[in-house]
């Protein structure tokens, strides 16, 4: 797996100043927790299901979730069971390297369990596991998190095998993580939960539309999710307590939900002057009439408040994520200079704009390098417009 394979030699070579890695599935996961991108969910119901994934990863998806969980009507849970583990069998004749990292959100321990073991050899292509609604006030979260653990003995992914363990990725987002008078007191048991098990999880996403939910709320495509202020506050206090660098967790950013053209209310906020530089003009239109704009706007405000990567319900979402996420030849530098320093002090930019702090930006400038390593690292003068450009081409 590799970030913007599909791209020509020659295109690489124009974009990429250093490219992205390529990866695979024993990776160290905490590279893999911030090169997952835009991780595309699917409902476990879509017909063609094993296509559908073939086809993701074709177009430059690198994770995926089969959701059985919100997704999919209560009454057909049991359908969506069996196409799930008919694409899964269909899916492990093919080589795992050419898949994306497989998910599957499950709705509770013991259906985690069961369609792991109903899954048989099928499981090798599966990942890891979603867990929606974590929290350990009622003792869902260590019951998710226990029956992964046995599905992994009973699979054989413990001890020399422990780099193929399944992995989870625990969802921030039940109503005693969201109200005000519980979030910090659940949190904090969440954070000391997912330390304890810190082999298993890889990352922790936001679910913002339970969130949400909680207050009869949602999101127009005019507005980020930053200006719905009870969920941004909600946001904040998950990166207050699991956003520490000394804890390296990984926090995802939440769903962008639009897709199709509706009529505006706000003017549209993307600059036409980085499309016209780059002489694509019919890029910008199409990113407006396709929502992409707001897409863009919430990324923007995603990596400045610490999140990386995002769940995305489009395959349109998938090129704007990564082209966002490729580190900049300006923030390379930046980076590279604090990281490479001895001591403290301060220093002006390798650009000669701004001041770089040695030890305070040190872990920003280590986060930034291992994104370098996801995403690469774009040749100096080339921007988000020319990546985006070349991978929705």
């Amino acid at each position: 797996m590799q970030h913007f394979k599909a791209l020509a030699e020659s295109v690489k070579e124009r974009l990429f100043h250093l490219r992205p890695e390529h990866l695979h599935r024993a990776s160290d996961p905490g590279l893999l927790a911030v090169a997952l991108g835009a991780t595309l969910y699917s409902p476990a119901t879509r017909s063609s299901l094993a296509q559908g994934i073939r086809k993701q990863a074709g177009a430059g998806c690198l994770s995926t979730v089969v959701c059985l969980e919100d997704a999919v009507p209560d009454e057909e849970v049991p359908a969506a069971e069996e196409n799930l583990l008919a694409a899964l069998a269909e899916l492990s004749q093919d080589d795992p390297g050419e898949l994306p990292l497989i998910f599957i959100r499950c709705r509770t321990p013991e259906q985690l369990l069961d369609v792991g073991r109903r899954a048989g050899d099928a499981l090798r292509v599966v990942y890891g596991f979603v867990l929606p609604k974590f929290e350990n006030e009622t003792g869902r979260g260590r019951a998710f998190l226990a029956a992964l653990q046995l599905l992994n003995e009973e699979a054989g992914r413990t001890g020399a095998s422990a780099e193929q363990a399944l992995r989870a990725m625990p969802i921030i987002e039940d109503l005693s993580t969201t109200h005000l008078e519980s979030r910090v007191r659940v949190l904090t048991d969440n954070l000391a939960l997912v330390e304890e098990f810190r082999e298993l999880v890889l990352c922790v996403r936001i679910g913002a539309t339970d969130m949400s939910s909680a207050f009869g709320l949602r999101r127009s495509r005019d507005l980020t999710i930053y200006n719905v202020k009870v969920v941004a506050n909600i946001i904040g206090d998950v990166v207050n307590i699991f956003g520490r660098p000394d804890d390296g967790w990984v926090i995802s950013g939440p769903v962008w939900e639009h897709f199709v053209n509706t009529e505006r209310v706000l003017r549209p906020q993307l600059r036409s002057t980085p499309f016209e530089a780059a002489n694509e003009a019919g890029l910008r239109k199409r990113i407006l009439m396709d929502n992409l704009d707001g897409l863009i706007r919430e990324i923007e405000l995603d990596l400045a408040n610490g999140l990386l990567g995002k769940t995305v319900i489009h395959p349109s979402h998938v090129p704007v994520v990564h082209a966002m996420c490729v580190v900049s030849h300006e923030e390379y530098l930046d980076a590279l200079d604090i990281a490479g320093s001895a001591g403290g002090g301060v220093q002006a930019s390798s650009y000669g704009n701004k001041m770089n702090e040695l030890k305070p930006h040190r872990a920003w400038a280590e986060r930034t390098l291992l994104r370098a390593r996801a995403f690469g690292v774009a040749r100096p003068g080339v921007n988000f417009v020319e990546l985006l450009e070349a991978s929705m081409r």
